[in-house]
């Protein structure tokens, strides 16, 4: 087990920035029309791993009263994190987030990469289709992350190897935290339906919050189909994994 969540720690931290940093190699005006699909897909994924995976699974463990309970406490703390720039998620160069130092960006996304290595070793320790689950929709969503990042170090007069370099290192965070989880969860197992509810908020409130509004700001009816379809082929593939399970 330990090497699956492992192997899918790494995935979704050194993979995503590994793929974000393609997107470098597109002119400006494709990354722009590519970052919006890739983005309802994420919010489809994570909505789906929420609702679909860590939600009922929580509940199969625990009362409904204590995991929603854990569910509201944790959308509130990812508020309050975010205010204090340590849960941000921007996706362009021009966020009010962006307008921060580098440095505590960068301090930010380690925190984030932490919590997304709790919430796979989490997730894999439930079933291995809820991990591989989970590990997609922080993949998916990773990589419009890390291109934003991106954005804001190139604008901030880093040049591109070291940009490449201190994502990096930023994403590195996950899987200390994966390996972090592993153990302590496998020790007291009865907690891992609260770190599933505490994950799926992380996952409602990145959708909810950050995602969608971002999605509302294409106003065309072609874009808003496509961005149903993506979005619903975000969730499907979700639906697919726990049909496994």
């Amino acid at each position: 087990m330990l090497a699956w969540i492992a192997g899918f720690a790494l995935l979704g931290s050194v993979g995503a920035v590994a793929c974000a940093a393609l997107f470098l190699v597109f002119p400006a005006r494709v990354r722009e029309a590519l970052v919006p699909g890739l983005i309802g897909y994420a919010t489809g994924t994570l909505l789906g791993a929420a609702f679909l995976g860590m939600i009922p699974s929580a509940l199969a463990q625990a009362s409904s009263t204590a995991v929603s309970s854990t569910v509201l406490a944790g959308i509130v703390v990812f508020f309050v994190l975010e205010k204090v720039v340590l849960w941000r998620h921007c996706h362009d160069g021009d966020c009010e987030a962006h307008a921060r130092a580098a440095p505590l960006i960068l301090i930010g996304d380690a925190f984030h990469n932490f919590v997304d290595g709790v919430v796979i070793a989490a997730s894999f320790l439930a079933s291995v289709p809820m991990g591989i689950a989970a590990s997609l929709a922080v993949i998916a969503h990773e990589i419009p992350q890390e291109v934003g990042d991106f954005a804001i170090l190139l604008g901030s007069g880093y040049p591109r190897a070291r940009a490449l370099a201190l994502n990096a290192v930023s994403a590195s965070a996950t899987l200390p935290g994966a390996v972090i989880a592993y153990f302590a969860l496998g020790e007291t197992r009865e907690f891992v339906p609260y770190i599933l509810a505490i994950s799926a908020a992380s996952f409602i409130y990145v959708a909810a919050a950050d995602l969608i509004p971002g999605l509302h700001r294409q106003t065309s009816t072609s874009e808003s189909v496509r961005q149903l379809g993506l979005l619903l082929a975000g969730i499907g593939t979700i639906a697919l994994f726990r049909l496994g399970s």
